[in-house]
């Protein structure tokens, strides 16, 4: 179920961004919020024609859902993992995640997999602890937005941690923290192996730029700075779009000067100099940003028929996928997300709503004990999600609709979790999950 639209469309789905990673290890340079990490994936399971890349993201998917509804004492009930995934597969964008060649599949399973670790660990044997701390540091440092939302999590978890160390323990959060700790190693090792250079990914003040040009504060303090030798953009105020997306992807003059290589010290002293100026218009403009995000959940976005430079990318870099790239569905316009998402966006709001009634009910209600933990843990997540794409970057649908397939598996599991007599706050033990013999 969770590949059937990359099997649908005849080839993994590409998103405009997809070429950026896959052409890193071949150019051997760093560029703006491509993960080499990712990159590497990509290069490494390419044969044939971007198949396993598939095949590995729907394997972490169903290994971590399972681990999952295990930890919450449903191992033995056989038909809840298919039943789960169908219907996340029919309500939410998790098969178009899965299928495609981009990270977003990793930040939500990220969230899962860092909660396991941190509050149900025991519940896990031993390796399946380390293998969920591989499989965060994997998926970390594959985007730095989902570094962020885990940081902010096991940030909150500390917190909790100071009221309630048994909701959620130090050692958890320690191994959350180690996780990500080798995250970030395994970001700077693999950017020193492709452009032997030891540095993070560049990009990050840019888009906080990007969200400034949006609100019309980066429009403002040139205005107000200028003529001014630090800024070649003086030059070119009339020219500046009011869209962040037609400034940094669109013919503009953000080309002429140089893209990223020539602006990102001219687009960083305007970054930090106007949250001085202006504190209070950015604090305003975060929030509003913020709570656009929040609602910006719509599947599909960036999978079109124009991913020009990933289609470029393919033809230069693996020839041999051509005839099958441009055979599928994808390429001639048959795919419809907007009657897609006239069920996922409505099914995505009502999720969000109610997850904040099965936080309130968790708290009375001893069956929910555990989905209670659960529910804080995702709706933490959305929060950190809005705020880290939102405040600090620009608000896609693409970065919502990654991360709010969360709050509807929450709701799918809570038919289970009341009618499950083993669903209590007692622990489930490794040793208690394996199945018993038949008689």
């Amino acid at each position: 179920m969770l590949p059937a639209p990359a099997v649908w469309n005849g080839f993994p789905l590409l998103q405009y961004d997809t070429g950026g990673y896959f052409a890193r290890w071949y150019e051997g340079s760093l560029e703006e919020s491509r993960s080499t990490v990712y990159g590497l994936f990509l290069n490494v399971l390419s044969l044939p024609d971007f198949w396993p890349v598939v095949i590995a993201q729907t394997l972490f998917t169903v290994w971590i859902l399972w681990l999952l509804l295990r930890s919450h004492g449903l191992a033995e009930r056989a038909r809840v993992l298919p039943i789960t995934v169908a219907a996340l597969s029919i309500l939410t964008a998790l098969p178009w995640l899965t299928s495609q060649l981009i990270t977003d599949i990793l930040a939500g399973l990220a969230v899962l997999a860092l909660y396991l670790l941190v509050t149900r660990a025991d519940t896990l044997r031993a390796w399946e602890r380390v293998a969920l701390m591989a499989f965060i540091a994997f998926a970390a440092a594959t985007h730095n937005a989902t570094l962020a939302v885990l940081m902010l999590l096991v940030a909150a978890g500390l917190v909790f941690a100071l009221f309630d160390r048994k909701l959620v323990p130090l050692a958890g959060l320690g191994r959350g923290a180690l996780a990500l700790v080798l995250a970030a190693a395994l970001l700077v090792t693999t950017n020193y192996a492709v452009a032997r250079e030891l540095a993070w990914t560049p990009g990050g003040i840019a888009l906080l730029f990007g969200r400034m040009l949006n609100e019309g504060i980066a429009q403002r303090f040139l205005a107000e700075h200028c003529p001014d030798p630090r800024f070649k953009l003086c030059d070119h105020l009339e020219e500046l779009p009011s869209d962040a997306d037609k400034f940094f992807w669109g013919e503009s003059v953000f080309d002429e000067l140089g893209r990223f290589t020539g602006m990102n010290a001219e687009m960083r002293t305007i970054v930090l100099e106007s949250l001085a100026d202006y504190p209070w218009e950015q604090i305003k403009g975060a929030v509003i940003a913020t709570g656009r995000q929040l609602v910006m959940v719509n599947t599909g976005y960036g999978v079109n028929t124009e991913v020009w430079h990933t289609y470029g990318m393919i033809e230069i870099y693996a020839l041999q996928m051509l005839p099958a790239m441009t055979a599928a569905h994808q390429q001639h316009r048959d795919l419809n997300f907007p009657a897609i998402n006239r069920v996922h966006v409505p099914v995505a709001y009502l999720a969000m709503l109610l997850l904040i009634g099965v936080i309130v009910r968790g708290t009375r209600d001893k069956r929910l004990a555990r989905l209670h933990h659960l529910a804080i843990t995702v709706a933490l997540a959305l929060l950190a999600n809005a705020f880290v794409c939102g405040a600090l970057s620009n608000p896609h649908d693409r970065y919502g609709a990654r991360m709010v397939w969360l709050a509807v598996l929450v709701l799918l599991l809570m038919p289970w979790g009341v009618a499950a007599s083993s669903w209590s706050d007692t622990k489930v033990t490794p040793s208690e999950i394996r199945p018993k013999p038949s008689i």
